[in-house]
């Protein structure tokens, strides 16, 4: 069996698997949270809280039915019927995602290096596609090296931007920008933001469950989520801080650091590059098991044919697709959250009311169906 992950590895991995091309550049941020003010810093608080708990249900089912794709966690919450639409849904959206990452890479090539997008969605592919078809554990370690990197310069970004005005931070709390919500009021707008990212990290949070212990998932899944509110709220602070000057840009984070250095801008481009690089992996990992085996041969031809066809559809721009993938599928992941609740909920109280039989005399009691792996009675 293989070595169990550790916390930090569970967290990490959790992190970079969210965080993408939208994170990164402040764009999502901006919609989702920053455009409402004060109010946007509440709204992460909620999508702070919504990020561990289902963080924590979807790692935990995967560990209870070791998964090694995101079905059986869907099917075993929603029943076949309602697991069967979400893993279409799922499915679809995963290669959706992949494919706006491959715009996303190109965009940042064309507008920051002055290089055709063309190069920029071939580098990510390649190195995706290298990553993906070297297996499980290399998607896991490359996701979880990254995302420490990721998260510590968007938190020193925003650290030195606060720092240079705190008083634009205080002020622009009443400030909003009703045309750039991506919806109309914020708690809706942390629900929805909460539901795509969880819908497009599902297919790596289900097996990430199974490969590590109980104590492990459950610091792995705290730690993740508080790391990704940290994230979001260091991301919104800086906007807010600067609002009037960069809410206008199509990557607010990028100019963001240009305000401070063109070095800095620089050096963030390509953070944003690494961060769109994870997306792509964890997109074409969960795309590519779920409709095949793992080190099979359909596995390696199908994410090959999977980068070919994001590289074609790529061609029609960052920003659309993004506007037009990212509403659809937080609807559509309402759905999945609903049943992920249901379903954790639903174990969690079976465990609690309904002990396992005692075992006859002379035999080992067996491990009931759903269990965490822990013995039963232990603590």
């Amino acid at each position: 069996m293989a070595k169990k992950l550790s916390p930090f590895t569970i967290a990490a991995t959790y992190v970079g698997t969210v965080v993408g091309a939208g994170f990164a550049s402040g764009q999502e941020v901006l919609q989702f949270f920053s455009a409402f003010g004060g109010w946007g810093l509440i709204g992460i608080a909620l999508a702070t809280g919504l990020f561990v708990f289902f963080g924590l249900a979807v790692m935990e089912l995967g560990h209870a039915l070791k998964a090694e794709s995101h079905l059986p966690v869907i099917q075993a919450a929603g029943g076949r019927w309602a697991g069967t639409i979400m893993d279409l849904i799922i499915t679809f959206f995963l290669f959706g995602a992949l494919v706006t990452m491959a715009a996303g890479s190109g965009a940042i090539f064309m507008e920051q290096f002055r290089l055709p997008s063309l190069v920029g969605s071939t580098v990510l592919l390649s190195l995706t596609l290298v990553t993906v078809l070297l297996g499980i554990s290399r998607v896991i370690e490359s996701i979880s090296f990254v995302a420490p990197v990721l998260l510590t310069s968007v938190l020193g970004l925003s650290f030195i931007t606060i720092l240079a005005e705190p008083q634009g931070l205080v002020a622009n709390l009443a400030w909003t920008d009703p045309a750039k919500r991506a919806v109309p009021y914020w708690p809706l707008a942390a629900l929805l933001y909460t539901s795509y990212n969880l819908i497009l990290s599902v297919a790596v949070l289900a097996p990430l469950g199974a490969l590590g212990d109980p104590a492990a998932v459950r610091l792995g899944a705290v730690w993740g989520g508080l790391g990704l509110g940290a994230g979001v709220f260091a991301i919104a602070a800086a906007i807010l801080t600067v609002a009037p000057q960069v809410a206008g840009m199509e990557v607010p984070m990028i100019a963001v650091a240009g305000l401070i250095s063109p070095y800095i801008r620089t050096f963030y481009s390509l953070v944003l590059v690494a961060e769109v690089y994870t997306t792509a992996v964890a997109s074409l990992y969960g795309f590519t098991s779920r409709l095949t085996k793992r080190d099979s041969r359909s596995y390696r031809t199908l994410a090959v044919l999977a980068s070919i066809a994001a590289f074609i559809l790529a061609r029609f721009g960052f920003s659309t697709i993004v506007r037009t993938l990212y509403p659809a599928a937080g609807f559509a992941g309402l759905l999945l959250m609903g049943t992920i609740t249901y379903g954790y909920l639903r174990v969690q109280l079976e465990r609690a009311f309904l002990p396992s039989p005692a075992a006859k005399p002379g035999r080992k009691p067996e491990k009931r169906p759903g269990a965490s792996g822990r013995k039963e009675g232990s603590r």
